[in-house]
């Protein structure tokens, strides 16, 4: 037995070194095969043939992984675009909401957590410039940013979880229903504009709102700025 002990410990690969990317890489693939909720540390150290104990010397926890692969995620949101600096910065941003559309579970990480990972950055660069090139003071450009993003995210995560869940329909169906049938009494302005409550095509609305928030930003300077 003792030769054959020896074999398999001389034979047996070497384990490639843990490094933060390669930890992340693994966590985007598990991921993408998997879902994010089997993403965790346990998980993630048994893919990876080591301890979860191993990974804190990268990754935080479980909080700060799920950011790390949402950042690398983002690498796939379209930076350039076509036509005048609006289309472009919608066409971003639009990019930016499809990505974690498809990702709703991930989408939520990015309303609750600080991101700044190289991907997230470039993406708050670009629309930054896109917000100068479109003559917008710098002041107002540093807090439209936070703004523009979080609508897109916020919508993200409300359109892309409710496609997952079941019902989801049915539900939109009865809440139709209910704001067509309310008393003009008790509600006389839902009663007047029920149907349009609920009306226009997701990516109509969309860019309206975008451009609500994009037209109020540039018009509006910060308080004691004196940003016109």
């Amino acid at each position: 037995m003792a030769p054959e002990s020896t074999y398999n410990r001389r034979e047996r690969p070497a384990k490639p070194a843990l490094t933060r990317d390669g930890i992340v890489t693994t966590a985007v693939a598990l991921m993408r095969a998997e879902g994010v909720e089997r993403v965790t540390m346990r998980r993630l150290a048994k893919e990876l043939d080591t301890g979860a104990a191993s990974l804190y010397v990268y990754v935080k926890d479980t909080e700060e992984l799920h950011a790390a692969v949402l950042d690398e995620l983002l690498a796939e949101v379209d930076l350039e675009g076509a036509g005048e600096w609006r289309e472009r910065l919608w066409a971003v941003l639009d990019s930016y909401r499809a990505v974690l559309y498809a990702h709703p579970s991930l989408a939520r990480v990015a309303l609750v957590t600080r991101l700044s990972g190289r991907h997230y950055l470039a993406l708050v660069e670009r629309v930054l410039a896109l917000l100068a090139e479109g003559g917008m003071a710098p002041g107002q450009a540093a807090w439209a940013v936070d703004v523009l993003l979080l609508t897109a995210t916020a919508t993200a995560v409300e359109h892309g979880t409710r496609r997952e869940k079941p019902g989801a329909t049915r539900e939109h169906e009865e809440m139709v229903g209910s704001l067509a049938t309310v008393s003009a009494e008790t509600h006389p302005h839902i009663a007047e504009l029920g149907a349009d409550l609920v009306s226009g095509p997701g990516p109509a609305r969309a860019r309206w709102a975008f451009d609500a928030l994009l037209n109020g930003a540039l018009a509006t300077p910060r308080p004691g700025s004196g940003e016109a």
